[in-house]
C-alpha cells in the first residue's frame, strides 16, 4: 500500500488532527475572524450609531429588557462608558430605560422599536453582504466555510467561558 503524503503546508496543522492547535494557525484564525468582522461592521450604519453603539443595541434587542449591568458584562465595558453609550442611545430613540417590576431599585434597559427595526435592517445588510461574498467562493471553499459554522459557533460559547 503506497504512503500518503499530506499536501498541507509543513507550517500548518493537519485539521483532522486531534493534537492541540498550533499558536500560528490560532493567530491566522483569530486574524481572519477580526478581517471578517470588520468587513461587515463598515456596512453603513444608519441612525449615525457608531459600532461600538450599535453592538449595544444589538445586545438589547436579542436579550433585553436587561440589566445595564448584564449588558456591561455581555458588551465588556465600564459602567461610564456605558451610562454615556445609553445616554447616545436614549437620545437617538434607539432604547429606552424602565423599572424592573420585581425591583423598583433597579432600571433595565429596553429597545424601542425604532431600535429594533434600525437593528434588523443593518442585520439584513449585512447578512446580504455575507451572502453575496461566500457565493463568489470557489465550490470547495464554499463548502469549507458553511462546514466550519457548527465549530466557530461552539468555538464562541467556549470563549463566553472563559476558557483559557
Amino acid at each position: 500500500m503506497p504512503e500518503q503524503t499530506s499536501t498541507a503546508a509543513p507550517d500548518r496543522a493537519d485539521p483532522r488532527r486531534s493534537e492541540p492547535l498550533r499558536l500560528g494557525d490560532a493567530a491566522r484564525l483569530r486574524a481572519a475572524i477580526l478581517r471578517l468582522g470588520r468587513e461587515l461592521r463598515t456596512t453603513d450604519l444608519a441612525g449615525g450609531l457608531t459600532p461600538s453603539e450599535f453592538s449595544a443595541l444589538a445586545v438589547v434587542v436579542r436579550l433585553g429588557p436587561l440589566r445595564t449591568s448584564a449588558l456591561a458584562h455581555a458588551e465588556h465595558l465600564n459602567p461610564t462608558m456605558l451610562s454615556r453609550m445609553l445616554a447616545r442611545l436614549s437620545q437617538a430613540g434607539m432604547v429606552r430605560r424602565e423599572g424592573d417590576e420585581r425591583d423598583g431599585r433597579v432600571s433595565l434597559v429596553a429597545a424601542t422599536e425604532n431600535g429594533r427595526r434600525l437593528h434588523q435592517r443593518l442585520r439584513a445588510k449585512r447578512a446580504r453582504k455575507l451572502a453575496v461574498a461566500v457565493d463568489q467562493l470557489p465550490e470547495r471553499e464554499r463548502i469549507q466555510v458553511l462546514g466550519a459554522l457548527d465549530g466557530l459557533e461552539s468555538l464562541v460559547e467556549l470563549l463566553r467561558q472563559k476558557v483559557t
